[in-house]
């Protein structure tokens, strides 16, 4: 099987002395995983970092094994994040999200499409508040769809009216930002109230039911921004 695709490196790890075994999420055969040889010289690994966009050759003599890449740089990205932690601990989340939750070898060009959006997020001022967002259409793009609205009612509380949710262990406040996309977050808390309820459907409904671990690094991202 050969083909050419641009896509983003979502991950890599190291193969042998010389080479890594590297996942890029491509824009026409989704999250491909493969080999690339002489990835350490110094030529090579100085872009290889996730999130930075690639031109792709890729070639295996069977679908049942293991093929290599031959890359290009199309787009350097992360480098202009590297004196920015918080942002640099999202991305590299964001691209640990996609490699758990997407299937190898199929197409989704929505996915493929918010990388793009990711990096226009970072970008601006608000970004936080759109991250949120960016996730819950992840989640929706691989089959989880979570729209607070249809599970909220609404509840005065202190002669302040509020959107509450009910699980089968607790009762919390949904901010309303969350409700309202027009609406910005009132302080950081509601930000961590948005970030946590968005993390425990991840957690409860996607994750643990199909035995994958709660990403460490949604947690040390989510802990650089207190």
């Amino acid at each position: 099987m050969i083909w050419q695709d641009s896509g983003y490196l979502i991950s890599k790890n190291k193969y042998n002395e010389n080479s890594i075994i590297a996942e890029f999420f491509t824009k026409n055969h989704g999250k491909s995983i493969g080999v690339i040889f002489g990835a350490t010289s110094k030529k090579i690994k100085n872009y290889l970092l996730i999130g930075n966009k690639f031109h792709l050759n890729f070639n295996s003599k069977s679908d049942d094994r293991l093929g290599y890449f031959k890359i290009e740089v199309e787009k350097i990205i992360t480098p202009f994040f590297l004196d920015n932690k918080i942002k640099l601990s999202c991305l590299v989340y964001s691209m640990n999200l996609l490699k758990l939750l997407t299937v190898e070898n199929q197409e989704n060009k929505n996915i493929y499409y918010l990388i793009e959006d990711l990096f226009k997020i970072l970008n601006i001022e608000n970004w936080i508040k759109n991250f949120i967002f960016w996730e819950l259409k992840v989640l929706k793009n691989v089959g989880y769809d979570l729209d607070f609205k249809n599970y909220v009612f609404k509840e005065n509380i202190n002669g302040v009216q509020s959107y509450i949710v009910n699980s089968n262990i607790d009762r919390r406040v949904v901010p309303k930002f969350l409700i309202d996309k027009n609406k910005n977050p009132e302080n950081i808390k509601e930000l961590f109230d948005g970030f946590g309820l968005v993390g425990d459907f991840l957690d409860k409904t996607i994750l643990k039911p199909n035995n994958l671990n709660f990403p460490n690094s949604r947690i040390h991202f989510i802990n650089l921004l207190k």
